[in-house]
Formats: C-alpha cells, sequence, structure tokens
C-alpha cells in the first residue's frame, strides 16, 4: 500500500482552547496513527506575523501549541513535528509560487475580499490598513502545502479556497517547469465537531469566548459555569438542537453518554446540574493530559528540543527538493552547463487546461493558450470528474464539443483548435 501525505497547522497567535481540540488536535493526534499515512504537523508562526505583532505573545503560543499537541498524544517519533519557521526553503517557495500565481487569484482570496469589502463600507479606501502578508497569505500556505508535496489538507469548509489556490499553483509551476508539485486535496472531515463558545457563537479568540484546553481544573469549573443558558427552570423539559452547553458535551462524550444527557434534557435537568456533568466529562479527558502540558510549559527547552529534531527530519525532504526546484527554475551553478551556450529546456510553456473550484461550490476549467489568453470559460460542474470529462471531450472533439452545454466560447473555433493542436503536441 502506498504511503499518503497528510499535512496540517495552527496558527501560534493565542492559547489554545476546547474549540481548537475539538476540531484540530485531536483528529489530527487520531489521524497520525493510522497505517499507511505519513503525517507533518506544523506551527505555522510565519502566518502568525500577519495578524499579531506582539513578539512575546507569538512565543508563548508557539510553546503553548507544541506543548498541546505532545500532551495529547502526539508521537514526535512516528510525524513530522516542526515550527513553519525552522524550515528556510518554505519562503524561498513562497517567492518561487509567486512568480506562478495570477494577482487576480488573490484577489478573490475570503480574507483579502473581506477586508476590502469592510474599508469600502466604511467609505475608507479599498487597502487600507492591507499588508502585503495579508494579501500573500494564501501563497504562504500553497508553500506550506507543496514543499512536502501533501496528498491531503484537513480543513475547515472555509479554508477549501486555499487549497483550490494551492492546486492551481502547483499546475502553474507545472505547466513551466515539469511535473514537480502533487496538486493537493482538501479533507473535510463532516464528523469533526465546530464548538461554541462561552456565548454560543463559535468559540474563537476574536469572541474571547474560550475556554482554555488546560485551564486548571477549578477554572475549568467556573469557566464552564458561565456558559450561556435560558431561563428555564429545572423540570422544565429543554431543548438539546441550540444549547450551546448540549453541544460541547456531545463533542467529548460517547455515543450512549450522549444518548443519557439528552434524556435529561427532555426530563428537565436544572442547569446547575447540567453543567456539572459537562465539567465532569471535560475533565475526564483533560486531566490525564494536563500534568504532561504542565511538564511542558514548565520545561521548553524540552519542547525546543523536539521542534529542532522536527525541522531536521522536515529538512531533510525540503533541502533536495528545493535543490531540484531551484535547478528547474533556472538558479544552477554557471559552471555546470555548456562553454558554447546554456542547454534549453525541452518544455515549453503552450495551451494549458486550468481545473479549479468557486464559493458557489461547483466545479469549473478555463483553457488559455500560449500566452495566457482566455480561449474558453466554462460553466459550472457538480464535480470535478464531470468538469474533467468535459475537458476530456473538448480535447477529443475539438471546438464541436461546444455544441453541448460545456462551456462559454471566449475565442473563435480556429484559435481553439489550433490551441487545442498545440496541447496534442506537447503531450
Amino acid at each position: 500500500m502506498s504511503t499518503v501525505r497528510y499535512l496540517t497547522g495552527i496558527t501560534t497567535s493565542g492559547t489554545p482552547h476546547l474549540g481548537n481540540y475539538v476540531g484540530s488536535i485531536r483528529p489530527s493526534v487520531q489521524a497520525s496513527l493510522r497505517d499507511g499515512v505519513e503525517s507533518f504537523y506544523f506551527l505555522a508562526d510565519y502566518h502568525a506575523l500577519i495578524k499579531i505583532d506582539d513578539p512575546a505573545r507569538i512565543q508563548r503560543s508557539t510553546l503553548e501549541i507544541a506543548a498541546s499537541w505532545l500532551a495529547a498524544g502526539l508521537n514526535p517519533e512516528r510525524v513530522t513535528f516542526y515550527r513553519q519557521s525552522d524550515i528556510p526553503e518554505i519562503p524561498e517557495l513562497t517567492w518561487f509560487l509567486t512568480c506562478v500565481t495570477g494577482k487576480g487569484i488573490l484577489n478573490r482570496a475570503h480574507a483579502y475580499k473581506a477586508s476590502v469589502d469592510k474599508n469600502t463600507q466604511a467609505g475608507l479606501e479599498p487597502d487600507a490598513d492591507v499588508t502585503a502578508g495579508l494579501f500573500m497569505y494564501p501563497v504562504l500556505m500553497g508553500a506550506d502545502i507543496l514543499m512536502f508535496n501533501a496528498h491531503h489538507v484537513p480543513v475547515g469548509r472555509d479554508q477549501i479556497q486555499h487549497i483550490e489556490m494551492a492546486r492551481d499553483m502547483a499546475h502553474s509551476f507545472n505547466h513551466r517547469y515539469g511535473e514537480h508539485f502533487v496538486p493537493p486535496l482538501a479533507a473535510i472531515e463532516e464528523s469533526v465537531a465546530t464548538l461554541p463558545g462561552l456565548d454560543g457563537r463559535k468559540m474563537s479568540k476574536s469572541y474571547d469566548n474560550t475556554i482554555p484546553l488546560f485551564a486548571p481544573r477549578e477554572q475549568l469549573k467556573k469557566l464552564i459555569a458561565g456558559i450561556k443558558t435560558d431561563s428555564l427552570e429545572p423540570g422544565a423539559a429543554k431543548d438539546t438542537k441550540d444549547s450551546a452547553l448540549f453541544q460541547i458535551y456531545q463533542a467529548f462524550a460517547s455515543p450512549e453518554e450522549t444518548a443519557t444527557m439528552a434524556k435529561l434534557f427532555a426530563q428537565g435537568i436544572g442547569w446547575g446540574e447540567a453543567k456539572e456533568k459537562l465539567f465532569e466529562r471535560i475533565d475526564q479527558e483533560i486531566a490525564p493530559m494536563r500534568e504532561r502540558y504542565q511538564f511542558l510549559i514548565d520545561h521548553p527547552k524540552e519542547v525546543q528540543s523536539i521542534l529542532q529534531h522536527g525541522a531536521l527530519k522536515a529538512r531533510s525532504v525540503a533541502t533536495p527538493f528545493m535543490a531540484t526546484l531551484r535547478q528547474a527554475v533556472g538558479l544552477r551553478n554557471l559552471a555546470s552547463e555548456a562553454i558554447n551556450g546554456v542547454k534549453k529546456s525541452t518544455k515549453t510553456a503552450g495551451a494549458l487546461f486550468k481545473q479549479y473550484r468557486e464559493k458557489d461550490g461547483l466545479f469549473y476549467f478555463k483553457f488559455v493558450d500560449a500566452k495566457g489568453e482566455l480561449l474558453i470559460q466554462s460553466l459550472g460542474f457538480e464535480s470535478p470528474k464531470l468538469a474533467g470529462q468535459a475537458i476530456a471531450q473538448l480535447k477529443a472533439e475539438g471546438p464541436s464539443a461546444l455544441g453541448s452545454p460545456l462551456s462559454a466560447l471566449n475565442a473563435s473555433p480556429e484559435r481553439i483548435e489550433a490551441a487545442l493542436e498545440s496541447l496534442r503536441e506537447q503531450d
């Protein structure tokens, strides 16, 4: 069975909370134990610089997140566990990808568009207070993924666009310089819970409604007591559907325990008793990890040593791969070429099909000629397989395939046929 690579990162911008644990840390640790899987886990401290300008906070967060993953059972001998900033090949690859990524793609990035929309609504310049770091965030994320040719990247649905961008970067680079990158796929874990916070909204540092993952037992109990509930008295039946308390309990409990709690809700359990049961259930899972976590926090040199060991493992992959990429783009030893002239690459830029996914959830493709000019822009397809079948039909039948509702024509059939012919010659 061939090995499949998974890659996961967490931005070092704050103290890990229960939502991070349920949504990322716990499923990541579980995934690392599967056979036939090679896992890469990293602390995204370069990404933290985009939104955090407090050096002490980034340092502290890096230690806390590393300690949380290790305390939760991540085995650094079984996986590659490293800090992003310890891999100098990543920013170099970011520049390589920057040079093959269209600005128009980055203009459509959700985070950048949200900032522009916010400024526009406030009557400000569209790019007011928008840093180049925020704008280039998707390229750095693409480098994180493509550096190790990860096959799958576990992400939430709000991050799918970044994976699609990384795929586009891989295709663009491969088209110019040969097949070097594996286009990654987003791995959506439908069963992974999104925890509500103390106020019922999604648990998030930006809402200041979090419960720290390794809060001391008494602090954990006090925070859980503060979870927002309705005013129903004991004895009155309570609905589980919109209850933040029940949703948090469900994320930690077994199916049998969850069913028992649902019955108690229907029977009118008091909120105080329900919160006590929630506290005991969470502490049952977290308490065994708390001692290991505190030990690591108190011994940062041990965490540093583990991360440095992980960086060596990561660079054993990244360094030779980067040497190959430097050779591919022409950053070469000048003495290695023939005296009478540089050897020309046998691969030349030509026509190209590009597949991608839009916010509407549909899959599209476009066909561009050797100059990058758009020839065909497709309609939306329900799956990448259908989009691929449409591309295959166009390659086989030429412009006549446009008689079916496959795509929007942006050039004459003659231009399209000429580009298709050049594509066939490349193949």
